[in-house]
């Protein structure tokens, strides 16, 4: 039983992914004092870990139909181009992260409109010094990892209120809907999610996910195989990986196939090209991995589709760590590399 080692209430955490999402619904829409919405000409979205993948889920589903780019930034320093017409989104759930913490110095020194989602620390000082709106995030919430759905909400929801991402709150309710049918079918005994855990075994996930939307899939996935059963995994994206990725399996077959497994993650979005290459990946992988594993999304809605994954991911690699007997609250390689930067 995993409860015997989370520590944390990891388990619990993910269990109540559909409750988090509601509440930052509430959260979000409490937040007044928004800066002027005219002649913004781009979106920039700081964050790193679960809170850079906030930004990777804002930028999939809101991208494609935003009248102005969305750029996420995991990276120390701030883009040139950022100004006063940048609408930055500065995303931490520490409110700490030394990276992002650097590119809102910039950003704000640029004159750019910042509004902030943080459970407090330096970033929200920073926010309150400028004059900028904070959503304030649930601190009880043990970890960021544990908070996608948290972090994710609000960027949508201020998205939306700007006039740049229309529909979302109403993609947001679907989502929350399907979560929560989806949740309740994996709490049961025997679910799909555990049987997964299982078949992987001891092996090391490849995870492909199709188009954008699959990608953030697989990479939070993959996050989470790195963090709570503290494995080795690996993540791409189709089509690119069958322009150069593809072809390092060709090789060394008799021991691939015992290290690695393959994931796939399908949705109902993906380019009828990109449904084609996941057949052939699957084709030509048969042979070289110990074994291919397909995960659809359920749910209406590109946000929903993307949240159903994420969820199932995320309670494979906490029923995986609890076969190994692994805390998967605890990252002690992480925080010796911040204690060391300090």
């Amino acid at each position: 039983m995993i409860e015997a080692v989370d520590s944390l209430g990891m388990l619990q955490a993910a269990y109540a992914m559909p409750e988090q999402c509601a509440d930052a619904v509430e959260r979000t829409d409490s937040v007044a004092g928004l800066p002027p919405a005219e002649g913004i000409s781009s979106v920039l979205i700081l964050g790193m870990g679960s809170s850079g993948l906030a930004g990777d889920v804002a930028s999939a589903v809101a991208g494609a139909s935003c009248p102005v780019p969305i750029l996420v930034s995991k990276n120390y320093e701030c883009p040139e181009f950022v100004g006063p017409d940048t609408l930055v989104l500065a995303v931490s759930f520490s409110g700490s992260t030394h990276e992002t913490i650097d590119a809102v110095h910039q950003a704000v020194g640029a004159g750019a409109r910042l509004v902030a989602v943080t459970a407090g620390g330096h970033l929200e000082r920073i926010a309150h010094e400028w004059g900028a709106p904070v959503v304030s995030l649930d601190s009880t919430i043990p970890s960021s990892r544990a908070a996608v759905g948290a972090l994710s909400v609000p960027l949508l929801l201020v998205l939306e209120r700007f006039g740049l991402f229309d529909g979302a709150s109403a993609q947001v309710g679907a989502m929350i809907a399907q979560v929560t049918k989806r949740r309740d079918e994996l709490v049961l005994d025997g679910n799909a999610a555990l049987r997964l855990a299982q078949r992987i075994g001891r092996t090391l996930p490849i995870v492909y996910g199709g188009g954008t939307l699959g990608e953030v899939a697989a990479w939070r996935w993959k996050g989470q195989f790195n963090e709570n059963p503290k494995v080795a995994s690996f993540a791409n994206r189709i089509p690119e990986l069958t322009h150069n990725e593809i072809c390092g399996w060709a090789q060394h077959g008799d021991v691939t196939r015992q290290v690695f497994s393959m994931l796939l993650l399908r949705h109902d979005f993906e380019h009828s090209q990109v449904q084609q290459r996941f057949d052939l990946v699957a084709e030509i992988s048969e042979e070289i991995v110990s074994g291919v594993y397909s995960v659809s999304a359920q749910g209406e809605g590109r946000l929903a589709q993307l949240f159903d994954l994420m969820l199932f991911g995320d309670l494979v690699t906490l029923h995986m760590a609890a076969r190994e007997g692994v805390d998967p609250g605890p990252v002690p390689s992480l925080d010796e590399i911040k204690t060391r930067l300090r």
